[in-house]
């Protein structure tokens, strides 16, 4: 097979008329050849962290999204299976992925369960990292989340730490505002890569200590702007990543708009694609081809190289894309799930308070990090209920792995004016996590859920939708166009009933999250990640 066009060899900084002859998924020859075709040849795009659960897909299905934008290879942390399903969810996910042509690289989950202040589904101590960092498709030890556990030297964050540079793999961080002595010490234990950053500051800081610093850009939180002018100076020491990104999102872009945004800026073409395409494949040693000869026959074909509209993209030198038609097939698989609680009553979510002032999350648009603040209450009958008035409403995280009294908390800023939206993506743990105006309305989206084994749903005083997740609660069993069609009716159901956040889904499931400050709610309580510890509603 020969390819002509401009090739792009951003190794070297440079672009030039040739040819590419591919022979048994290799390049066997790159040649200098005058001919007339305008468009470009230019290594894959990686995205450099990203938890394809997220997508709401199997890995096969989102294959099939991600070579329509010209990404050829993932760095995969699959944590968001392994806290539900363990180290058979993992297993799942590299069977999967196995089938289709394309190059996941799936990372051993370094926090299973994320802390120990939530419920989760299964546990995966540093044996069962040695087990998983023993196998080739385990390319690194996942995002270590645990940075107390790091800074204080917890025997077991440890050993799984030491299984990695046993193996010779690299280890990924997650250490949000961590800063001066903290991250210095963070980083000696041999933690490489941060993507938890959100200001210039901190990133520059992390990549002055020695730390790969990767910009993202997801369905929920957007740190592009912030990051990007750290590029020109340190583009050796930047990834692209999604980390999050919704079906919906993932129909329209991934790495190559984030190329797009950056050349848009103003920056240097071959700093940008170092960062899309040659630093993820060198740090984690991925076997990726980067467009020389030789290597294995991984690249695309753009219209140009300010929009990258992808053409045609080929992994191994099969044409896995072309002509607006992705060309990954279908696999069967089997459904795995373990959804075990029962329906709940309406007097589960009460809250019974005399308490004037109560403590609330704050979310923020584009932001996992959240506030804490202090509000009024409302009370009736007493019972703490939401007020649409002063957009302080209901939330709860509801045990999904054995029957538990629902843990209670309220949110600001998700403008609901009617209902309530609920989704078992919640991460880390997967808990069922809803929001609403009414006990009576939570209740009704906690139990489709219940229902439904999984999912995402909205309730209305008229309707109810629900999109429909029996892999593991998390994923679905469909393609990538069903499922982004059906997401996006969702969401769209969600701001008719008020949310005013561009993704209410990305950002409900984040409330969850412990790991990052200031206040989340676990299935456990109200809890405080500065200082990880529960706190009371009540002031």
């Amino acid at each position: 097979m020969k390819i002509q066009g401009q090739i792009v060899d951003i190794q070297n900084r440079r672009i030039y008329k040739g040819e590419i002859t591919v022979e048994n998924g290799k390049i066997k020859s790159i040649t200098e050849k005058n001919h007339e075709v305008k468009n470009y040849i230019l290594p894959g795009f990686v995205d450099a962290h990203i938890h394809i659960e997220s997508s709401m897909l199997v890995p096969s299905e989102f294959a099939k999204l991600a070579v329509t934008h010209g990404t050829v290879a993932t760095v995969s942390d699959p944590h968001e299976i392994a806290n539900v399903l363990g180290i058979e969810g993992v297993e799942f996910m590299i069977e999967n992925g196995n089938k289709v042509p394309f190059k996941f690289n799936f990372g051993a989950p370094s926090c299973v369960p994320a802390t120990n202040f939530e419920s989760a589904g299964a546990v995966i101590d540093s044996e069962g990292i040695k087990y998983l960092l023993q196998k080739p498709e385990i390319k690194y030890l996942a995002e270590m989340m645990n940075y107390p556990g790091v800074l204080f030297n917890d025997e077991e964050v440890m050993k799984k730490i030491a299984w990695a540079k046993h193996f010779n793999k690299p280890v990924d961080g997650h250490a949000p505002s961590l800063r001066g002595d903290d991250i210095s010490k963070y980083i000696s234990a041999g933690i490489s890569t941060d993507h938890e950053c959100f200001t210039y500051e901190e990133g520059l800081e992390k990549l002055e200590k020695g730390m790969k610093v990767l910009i993202r850009e997801g369905s929920a939180a957007k740190n592009f702007e912030a990051l990007i002018p750290l590029l020109p100076k340190h583009f050796k020491n930047i990834m692209f990543c999604s980390d999050d990104k919704h079906p919906d999102d993932l129909i329209v872009n991934q790495i190559n708009k984030l190329c797009a945004r950056a050349v848009e800026k103003g920056n240097d073409i071959f700093h940008v694609l170092q960062a899309a395409c040659i630093n993820p494949v060198k740090h984690y040693n991925l076997d990726v081809g980067l467009l020389q000869k030789g290597d294995n026959a991984d690249f695309i074909v753009v219209e140009d190289l300010i929009d990258f509209k992808t053409l045609q993209t080929f992994i191994d030198g099969k044409l896995v894309y072309s002509e607006g038609i992705s060309k990954i097939k279908h696999v069967d698989f089997e459904i795995l799930n373990n959804f075990n609680c029962n329906k709940k009553e309406v007097t589960d979510f009460k809250f019974s308070s005399t308490s004037k002032k109560i403590r609330v999350i704050e979310a923020l648009e584009g932001e996992l990090v959240t506030n804490e603040l202090i509000e009024d209450s409302l009370i009736e009958n007493g019972n703490l209920v939401s007020n649409t008035k002063t957009d302080v409403l209901k939330m709860t995280v509801v045990n999904r792995y054995q029957d538990q009294k629902p843990a209670i908390a309220f949110i600001k800023n998700f403008g609901l004016k009617e209902g309530a939206i609920a989704s078992s993506v919640g991460h880390d743990s997967h808990n069922i996590i809803a929001v609403g105006v009414s006990d009576e309305a939570i209740c009704k989206a906690v139990n489709l859920l219940v229902e439904n084994k999984g999912g995402i749903c909205a309730v209305s005083t008229s309707e109810e939708k629900v999109v429909s997740l029996p892999v593991a609660g998390i994923m679905s069993d469909k393609d990538g166009m069903t499922i982004g069609k059906q997401y996006a009716e969702l969401d769209q159901m969600a701001k008719q009933m008020g949310a005013t956040l561009n993704a209410p889904y990305m950002t409900l499931s984040f409330m969850a999250l412990l790991v990052i400050p200031a206040l989340k709610l676990s299935d456990k309580g109200l809890f405080n990640g500065l200082n990880f510890e529960f706190i009371p509603i009540q002031v």
